[in-house]
């Protein structure tokens, strides 16, 4: 959609599909004067009026520093959704991990220790070692979302 105006009547605004062309332009002449047929507009055009006399309204772009806004508003809420998953990965893993570590401490004691411990704690140590990854992870994510959460909160502020 492109929008025209003139210079001697800047609140008369033609709206027209496309972008700026030589047809965009025909077809907002065609608007102007069906708004002279009918009265409707303020200026005396008597002269004859040209279609590159109209002259193209450009909607202002978001300025530099509003388009950064926005940028780090979505890296907030993608720190903040990857924030989420990997809480999600640690709780899922952390009962059975729990239960692993336990084992593990049976290693430094001097109390007797079953071949099905041994069993339970060899293939529990996959377990742990994913726990323990993600918890690492999402304590690192976890300090990082707070920056996030304060710039979600300061572009939620009315």
């Amino acid at each position: 959609m492109v929008q025209y105006t003139l210079a001697q009547s800047p609140d008369v605004i033609l709206a027209v599909t496309g972008k700026d062309s030589r047809k965009a332009r025909e077809k907002a002449m065609d608007q102007l004067v069906e708004l002279m047929d009918d009265g409707k507009l303020p200026t005396n055009l008597a002269d004859g009026f040209d279609p590159q006399q109209l002259i193209e309204v450009k909607t202002p772009e978001p300025t530099a520093d509003v388009k950064n806004q926005e940028d780090t508003v979505v890296e907030a809420v993608q720190a903040l959704s990857h924030l989420a998953t990997l809480k999600m990965k640690m709780q899922d893993s952390r009962e059975e991990a729990l239960q692993v570590r336990k084992l593990v401490d049976l290693l430094f004691t001097d109390e007797p220790i079953t071949e099905e411990q041994i069993t339970s704690l060899k293939d529990g140590f996959k377990t742990l070692k994913s726990f323990a990854q993600s918890n690492l992870k999402y304590r690192d994510a976890r300090s990082q979302a707070e920056t996030a959460r304060q710039i979600l909160d300061e572009a939620l502020r009315p």
